[in-house]
């Protein structure tokens, strides 16, 4: 039996083993690259990251519930959180067997999509910090940024939400897993460019407020001061940026991932997985916990009190 399923799994890239064929396979009776996952799940950074995201949850959940702040950019990364700990109990469980089906779908589409929510939530921080700074320095109305960013964010979702079902259809049915495969990546890909946009109109926007900056440095020995940013936006921007950069990479590592097919040589790297997904979302996940918008950000409107002053020093 064991030779038989080992024949199934490699005889194409496209598809996976099938039930039939792996029927009552268990660690000691099938090899292990016959599985699914085509190596012995490690429990420990599963359930490692699966205590992670759930104390995450908690800390996101009472800073809502505690300042009643940013409504959209909790219940955003609430859903990723969600589908990053459904992802992680589909692994859980599939220690016990990996050859069932449930836990493999559970984990690969619901760790495809995640990322999709979270980066919503970073979207939504953007029009803030352009009203913090002055909406004058950006080429884009401050309105205009969650109407590009987010619909753009809602496609990837859709085809990578897509693309795992087909996967799972394909997969319930021994047939050639293509299809599915290439809608995912279709929609990591635009999640990528997405990605890739917006890091451009953040740098570009930054180099437009640095500017003003030191040219308000220059009218300062005119006897103007310039107030310093308070430490909270330092971190919160600082954490921002170090967020959208560890989703953009994780992007990067799923489409080549997927790329090489469902038995390519990324996929069954357990490593890879470790470092490009659980911990790069790990650490996008935490820079945003310990720098929260709604204790970082005020909810005014008008720029100058969208932060507090009254911690900042002045510049002499």
């Amino acid at each position: 039996m064991a030779t038989n399923a080992t024949a199934t799994a490699t005889t194409t890239a496209t598809t996976l083993p099938s039930p039939t064929s792996t029927n009552g396979c268990t660690i000691d009776t099938c090899a292990i690259n016959s599985s699914f996952y085509m190596y012995r799940i490690d429990l420990a950074p599963n359930i490692t990251f699966l205590a992670m995201f759930s104390t995450f949850l908690l800390c996101f959940t009472l800073t809502y519930l505690l300042t009643r702040k940013w409504r959209s950019f909790w219940i955003a990364m609430s859903l990723g959180l969600i589908s990053e700990m459904t992802g992680y109990v589909g692994r859980i469980l599939s220690y016990g067997d990996q050859w069932a089906e449930t836990g493999f779908l559970m984990q690969i589409i619901c760790l495809t999509i995640a990322p999709a929510f979270l980066t919503a939530g970073i979207y939504l921080c953007l029009s803030r910090i352009v009203r913090v700074f002055g909406p004058e320095h950006s080429r884009i109305p401050t309105a205009w940024y969650p109407r590009i960013f987010i619909p753009c964010d809602i496609i990837a979702l859709i085809l990578q939400a897509a693309g795992g079902a087909m996967a799972a259809i394909a997969l319930s049915n021994n047939t050639s897993l293509d299809t599915g495969d290439d809608v995912m990546i279709a929609g990591l890909v635009f999640q990528v460019f997405t990605l890739l946009i917006f890091i451009g109109i953040c740098v570009d926007f930054g180099i437009a407020v640095r500017r003003r900056r030191v040219l308000d440095k220059k009218e300062e020995k005119a006897g103007s001061t310039t107030a310093r940013l308070p430490w909270q936006l330092k971190g919160f921007l600082v954490c921002l940026g170090v967020a959208t950069i560890a989703i953009f990479w994780r992007c990067c590592y799923r489409v080549a991932e997927l790329n090489g097919g469902w038995t390519g040589p990324i996929m069954y790297h357990q490593d890879y997985f470790v470092w490009f997904e659980g911990f790069l979302i790990t650490l996008a996940v935490a820079a945003l916990v310990l720098f929260h918008p709604a204790l970082c950000l005020r909810e005014e409107a008008e720029p100058a009190k969208a932060f507090d002053y009254t911690a900042v020093e002045q510049e002499s």
